[in-house]
């Protein structure tokens, strides 16, 4: 009997666990892959070089709090000269740029100076502002994403949409690619004028869509072994012997070896005769001057 009564209670269990197993609902299907991309700073914190002038009619002329404050950030309140009378509502938005120029004296590299002024000017992207209030010759905007400090005089033009190319899928990184044939340039500057780059950092190219640069093109960054073209001091013949460290058996110029590849980096926006790059990786530091080719 106390048999009878086990097997029921198995068989009574048993059949509740089917039951459950067949009304669970089904395991809900994984989320497909999503593609990594630039981040806002990165899109809109990354500048611009042009041969075109900016507008520059538009500009921040003061703002809240001014008899102490000199410079506003995120969340802060700025006074631009464009009000009712201009057509300026609440809700527009604004990006704010600043005309930035390099204060070294000494060039990186032997061309610098001279491939920096065919790109044309260079412009900082200082954060974005919307409109909150509207008077007849002036407007109050606030400050709703920052890359930097805005200060009086900055230049206000349009808000446009910056699109968000997809990185590349992940793969391997071929230290040792071979030339592509496609258009080859330089690491003329970088964001803030600084003279390396690594990874997530912002540089500029000599190449634009005048030459068919388009918005998520990548560019491979490389450097011949025996440049003497930097400014910094370099061995002569550095490439296959130095002093006391042993020598090759015969002379190898830069074209007789193989070129070193440095990283990539993907086209953020693009002018006419320039791009804005941002490094996705290095294998070590990339300097201006370095070399880059389409891949």
């Amino acid at each position: 009997m106390r048999a009878n009564a086990a097997g029921l209670c198995l068989s009574i269990l048993l059949g509740a666990g089917i039951c459950a197993a067949q009304n669970a609902p089904a395991p809900a299907a994984e989320p497909a892959p999503t593609r990594l991309q630039p981040d806002q700073s990165s899109l809109y914190c990354s500048g611009f070089f042009t041969d075109q002038k900016v507008p520059d009619q538009m500009r921040v002329i003061s703002g809240e709090q001014s008899n102490y404050k000199i410079t506003f950030v995120q969340g802060d309140y700025v006074y631009i000269n464009r009000g009712m009378n201009k057509g300026v509502k609440v809700g527009d938005e604004f990006s704010v740029v600043r005309q930035a120029s390099d204060t070294g004296v000494v060039p990186w590299f032997a061309w610098q100076k001279r491939l920096t002024d065919a790109m044309g000017s260079g412009y900082e992207d200082e954060g974005r502002i919307r409109v909150v209030v509207t008077h007849a010759k002036v407007s109050i905007a606030q400050v709703v994403f920052s890359c930097n400090y805005i200060q009086r005089g900055d230049i206000i033009r349009p808000f446009q949409d910056r699109p968000s190319p997809p990185y590349k899928e992940p793969a391997a990184f071929d230290h040792f690619a071979k030339v592509s044939g496609k258009p080859v340039a330089m690491v003329v500057t970088m964001s803030n004028f600084r003279q390396s780059a690594g990874t997530n950092t912002t540089v500029y190219i000599n190449l634009g869509s005048g030459q068919g640069v388009k918005v998520g093109d990548y560019f491979r960054v490389f450097r011949y072994q025996g440049s003497r073209h930097e400014t910094v001091y370099q061995i002569k013949d550095y490439q296959y012997m130095t002093y006391g460290f042993g020598s090759a058996p015969e002379r190898y110029s830069w074209n007789d070896l193989p070129r070193e590849i440095l990283g990539e980096g993907i086209v953020l926006s693009v002018t006419k005769n320039s791009s804005t790059v941002l490094i996705t990786y290095s294998s070590s530091a990339i300097y201006s001057g370095d070399y880059v080719e389409v891949e």
